[in-house]
Parts: structure tokens; C-alpha cells; sequence
């Protein structure tokens, strides 16, 4: 500040002018300045931040604090002038001191940065790899910085392909945009690559496929980053890139959901889960919580995920009551108890055992759970004060060839039949398989590659419908916001996806190369387990909604009333004497198109 203040007046005066008439002006200045400017800096928190990281936030921030400490200093020294205590005043002098503090004190905070961007760009030394960045928007660019700052990655960046016309040629960072992505064959046959990195989080997955393959064929290691918010928190670094994006298994785009819709009928209600443990379920209550409801009451028969669960959620928002309850949706009394306790508006019915290959070795778990559980919780919410119930079904009750599939089957109708007698909003919401959830194919190819391989498939044609989490999630919350009772909704999941070209996905994903470093053994279908699933019997009317990936069902053939209730007690009976093949028998008769004891040829059990 003084050094500043000293500079100003030799650049506005000459020396024996500033000695003679104005050292009793310099020093009141002086002495203001000394007293203001940090003070205001302080305030601004110029001394309270780690300046190698700063950016145009800090940029302006500087800029700021310094013009309000030479406003106020120049102000006190204007009517220090005026009211006759200051003799000389040369006003450019206040002007001058404002911008050589602006480059003192900027470039005093900015000489870290610069030092370290300086330092960080010479290539690292010893054998570091030449990396081609795929994409150079933000994230793009926010790799490039870093692996030029960090030696020890020994990654050295030596140029971008991107597909925008504007960046063509251009540098970021210092390594220039040489190129389009169609341009990546012939780039990497031209130039020495060691490695490819693809900086485009926002990219649909058949692009990271095709990139991929391009980079396979050539031998080159390939890799996909996350995306730009993860770097910015800091959860993720360059040097912890992730290997797979479940949203690149996919094949499609992400289905998007109306949160308005969603948030009035949430907003202000007790909410009450069943199943709040699972892979679907922990998700949905996290969403439910950002959305403001007064309460949640998460039930689930395991002790360990809902304490999990719960110790998250008590993370994520301090505005929403939690209630974690262990029971058994068995136990009719004990939810009766739990809902008059809690008084839930709304329930969300997830509970459900939904492994095929254990449910045919457990069909009277199967039965209990799946079945007489999903009667138990609509008969409570049906005589108690619940407005809305949805329930959260599956692609393989249509044609069960399963166990698992004929009880979902049967807890369809329990919850359509439920929403007919009580005339409540009761809906059922029905989906294929889901990417990641526990127990599904995506974690145990991973612990497969990670373990060296093979990775074991069923068949080679086998195929199902695919959603990631949060779009399962969405799809119900949707469904719970569209729901007026009896409905049954879908949704449009595209094509469905051969397990063996997942499984090829992976491995290219991963980085390794199919048959060389992963194989894939063939271990033939289990009884119960379809070559394809569907999604709704032929005779139904699929209609249209308001959401243009939701459909809605009518007149689904189903069983209902008496008849269904003298069925379950049935199901109940033979279930709790142990009598498993007759349950089969029956479920096989009373449910369209069931296949369940059907028994697989052998050329489909031994590939």
C-alpha cells in the first residue's frame, strides 16, 4: 500500500515537487490508506484464500475490494481537503493510486498461480504418455490444467479433438484443438499417442462406444472421465477417472421426469416406503427428501440397509423427520400399528424378494412376501388415511416362466383390486431390468473383470430392458403423480440389450479387449430365467400420457374380488404347509400366459 501510494505520487509529479510541496499531503494519504485498505481487504477475505487456485472469481473479487478501499480513502481524503486539514491535492493522484493497486495487490495474490501454471506445463520428465483429449469444453479443459500442474500423473496433454467449428485450431490451455471426432482414426494413425481420454460427461453412450471401438482397434488405452460438477467438488480427480458410466451401458437417452408435477404432490406429506433399503427404494427416498415432505417413514425387514439408509438421509436435509422401522410386511398387526402410528398420506410399496433362481427354491417366500405381504399393505392403507399408493412391479410378471414373476404378477392385481374396492389412487408402476441395483449383472461383471474374468452370461441371445436407478425412480414418482387408481404404467425403454453386448461393453469400457484380457463363458439359462422379457400382454390398450415416455395400460385380463381373495388364502395355506408344487400348479392356472414348470431344453441350459 505504501509502496503504491509513493509510486503514484512520483509518476503524477516530478521528484522536487512531491519533496517540497507535498510530504504532508503523502502522509495524510498515507496514514488513511493504511487504515482503510486493509481493513476493506479483510472484509473482502483477500487474506484468507490459498491464491496457486485462484480463478476470474478471485479476479473479480480483487477488483472489487481494492475500487471500494479507493473510493472510501478517496472520499475521507476529499473532505479532509475540503475542510482545510490536507493543503495540495492532485486529483489524478487518487485515480493512479486505485489502479496501481490494482495490479499490486492483484498480481501480488495471482504470482502463485502464475508460478505454478508455469512450473506444472513443461512435460513431466522420464517416460510420461502423450494423452489426446476427446472434447474440449469445460471439463476438457479442467483435466488438461491439472494433468499439466501434476508431474507425478506423468500424462502429458498434446491436443484436443472436438466437434465445435469455432474451436478448431484454437488453443486452450496450450494445447490446440487439431481436429474434429470424425477426425480420430486418422489422427491417431498419424501421430504418436500413447493414450485417449474422453472429456465429454454429457456424451450419449453409443459416441463413447464408437470412440472406443476406434481406439480398440488401433491397441491405444481408452478412458471416459466424469463429469465437470464431480471434478469442480472434488470428488473425483484425474487421477481416480472412472471406467464405466452405467448411462453408457444404456443405449438410449436418459428419460426425463416433470419435477413440478412431482413436488405438489409430495410437498407437506408424511411419506411412508416399504423396502427402504433397497437399491430402488434408498433412491427414491432420496429424492422424496429434496422435495420437502414433513415426514419419512422407512420400513424395511433389514436392520443394516435401513440404518444405512437413514444415517445418509440424516445428511442430505435437516427439514424432513425420518422414521426408520424395522418389520416384516408378513406381520399384518405390526403394520397396522406402524400406520396408525405415522398416519402416512402416501405409500410407496417396494418391499418385494425379486432374485428369480433363489424364488425357485423358495416359493413359499415368494408367496408370503411377494403376495400375501402386498395384500397386508394395501388392506392397511386401504382402511386407514392414505391417498395415494404406488407399487413397484416388474417386466417378468408378464408371462411368468418364474416364481419370482407369477408373485409380482399376483401383487399387481392385489394393488389394481385394492384401488377398485377403496376408490383410492392406487397404481402400479412396471419396469425392466436395473443397471447397478444389487444383485443385478453390472456389479457382478465388474467383480468379475476386476478379478481377471471370464465373465459368466446365460446365452448369447439372451436380451432384457434396461434402466439406470434414477430413471427407475423417476418413472415411479411420475406414475405416483399421474396415478387416479387402477392404473398400470410403463415405460418406453427403447430396445432391449443383449447381456453378451453389455458384457462386451464393459470390457471395452474398462479398457481391456474381449477374448485377449476378459473372456466370456456361456453357463445356459436357469429354470425360470426367459430369453426376452415383456412388458405387456398383447390384448391390453396402451394408451398415451401426458409424459412422453409413459404409457398407461387398461384393460390388462386380471382376477379380482372374492375370487382373488380366495386364490391368495389358497397360495397362503399350501405356502405355510410347505405344499411348494401345488402353489406352482395353481399360479400356472390362474395367470395369462404363466409358463413356470416349464422345464428348459438342453441345448438352452448347457451353451
Amino acid at each position: 500500500i505504501a509502496l503504491v501510494l509513493v509510486l503514484t505520487y512520483f509518476i503524477r509529479l516530478d521528484f522536487y515537487q512531491v519533496v517540497i510541496d507535498y510530504i504532508p499531503t503523502m502522509l495524510w494519504f498515507l496514514g488513511i490508506a493504511l487504515i482503510v485498505k486493509p481493513f476493506v481487504y479483510w472484509r473482502f477475505g483477500l487474506y484468507s484464500r490459498f491464491w496457486s487456485y485462484a480463478s476470474t472469481r478471485e479476479a473479480l473479487l480483487i477488483t472489487t475490494a481494492v475500487l471500494t478501499a479507493s473510493v472510501i480513502v478517496s472520499v475521507i481524503f476529499l473532505s479532509l481537503y475540503n475542510w482545510g486539514f490536507v493543503e495540495r491535492l492532485a486529483k489524478s493522484t487518487l485515480v493512479i493510486d486505485a489502479l496501481l493497486s490494482l495490479f499490486a495487490v492483484g498480481g501480488i495474490r495471482f504470482l502463485p498461480r502464475f508460478l505454478a501454471d508455469g512450473f506444472g506445463r513443461s512435460k513431466a520428465e522420464g517416460s510420461s504418455r502423450d494423452i489426446l483429449i476427446i472434447g474440449a469444453g469445460d471439463a476438457g479443459a479442467l483435466v488438461v490444467r491439472e494433468l499439466q500442474k501434476t508431474k507425478t500423473l506423468q500424462m502429458n496433454p498434446i491436443a484436443y479433438l472436438d466437434d465445435d467449428p469455432e474451436k478448431q485450431g484454437v488453443q486452450i490451455h496450450g494445447v490446440t484443438v487439431k481436429g474434429k471426432l470424425a477426425d480420430l482414426g486418422r489422427y491417431l494413425n498419424e501421430n504418436l499417442v500413447d493414450e485417449v481420454l474422453f472429456a465429454i460427461p454429457s456424451a450419449p453412450g453409443d459416441l463413447v462406444r464408437e470412440t472406443s471401438s476406434v481406439c480398440r482397434e488401433r491397441e491405444i488405452p481408452f478412458k471416459t472421465m466424469p463429469g465437470v460438477f464431480e471434478l469442480l467438488s472434488g470428488s473425483v480427480s484425474v487421477s481416480r477417472l472412472r471406467e464405466i458410466n452405467l448411462n453408457d451401458l444404456l443405449r438410449r437417452e436418459h428419460v426425463p421426469s416433470d419435477n413440478i408435477a412431482i413436488g405438489e404432490n409430495v410437498r407437506g406429506k408424511k411419506i411412508l416406503i416399504t423396502g427402504a433399503g433397497g437399491s430402488i427404494a434408498s433412491e427414491l427416498c432420496r429424492q422424496l427428501a429434496r422435495r420437502e415432505p414433513t415426514e419419512l417413514i422407512l420400513v424395511g425387514h433389514g436392520e443394516n440397509s435401513i440404518f444405512q439408509i437413514m444415517l445418509e438421509l440424516s445428511h442430505l436435509t435437516e427439514q424432513v423427520i425420518f422414521h426408520p422401522v424395522i418389520a416384516d410386511i408378513r406381520d399384518y398387526k405390526r403394520l397396522q400399528l406402524i400406520f396408525n402410528t405415522y398416519d402416512p398420506d402416501i405409500v410407496f410399496h417396494a418391499a418385494a424378494h425379486k432374485h428369480v433362481a433363489l424364488m425357485e427354491i423358495n416359493v413359499s417366500e415368494a408367496i408370503t412376501n411377494n403376495i400375501v405381504g402386498t395384500k397386508n399393505v394395501v388392506d392397511v392403507a386401504s382402511s386407514s388415511n392414505v391417498e395415494r399408493l404406488v407399487m413397484i412391479s416388474t417386466d417378468k410378471a408378464i408371462k411368468p416362466s418364474s416364481v419370482m414373476g407369477a408373485s409380482k404378477q399376483i401383487a399387481e392385481m392385489v394393488v389394481l383390486d385394492g384401488a377398485k374396492e377403496s376408490g383410492k389412487k392406487f397404481s402400479v408402476v412396471r419396469f425392466g431390468n436395473v443397471l447397478g441395483s444389487r444383485g443385478s449383472v453390472v456389479p457382478i461383471f465388474k467383480k468379475q473383470i476386476a478379478a481377471g474374468g471370464p465373465i459368466t452370461v446365460t446365452h448369447p441371445d439372451v436380451e432384457r430392458y434396461f434402466m439406470t436407478i434414477p430413471e427407475a425412480v423417476h418413472l415411479v414418482l411420475q406414475a405416483f403423480s399421474m396415478g387416479q387408481g387402477e392404473d398400470t404404467f410403463l415405460l418406453e425403454m427403447g430396445e432391449p440389450v443383449k447381456i453378451f453386448d453389455l458384457a462386451k461393453d464393459m470390457i471395452e469400457l474398462s479398457g481391456l479387449k474381449l477374448d485377449e484380457d476378459i473372456k466370456i463363458e456361456f453357463t445356459g439359462l436357469a429354470n425360470g430365467e426367459k430369453m426376452s422379457e415383456e412388458l405387456w400382454y398383447e390384448t391390453a390398450d396402451k394408451q398415451p400420457t401426458d409424459h412422453p415416455e409413459i404409457s398407461r395400460l387398461k384393460t390388462e385380463e386380471r382376477i379380482g374380488g372374492e375370487e382373488l381373495k380366495a386364490l391368495i388364502k389358497k397360495l397362503q395355506i399350501l405356502a405355510e404347509k410347505g405344499d411348494e408344487e401345488q402353489a406352482v400348479i395353481i399360479l400356472e392356472e390362474i395367470i395369462p400366459g404363466a409358463n413356470i414348470r416349464a422345464i428348459l431344453p438342453p441345448d438352452f441350459t448347457a451353451v
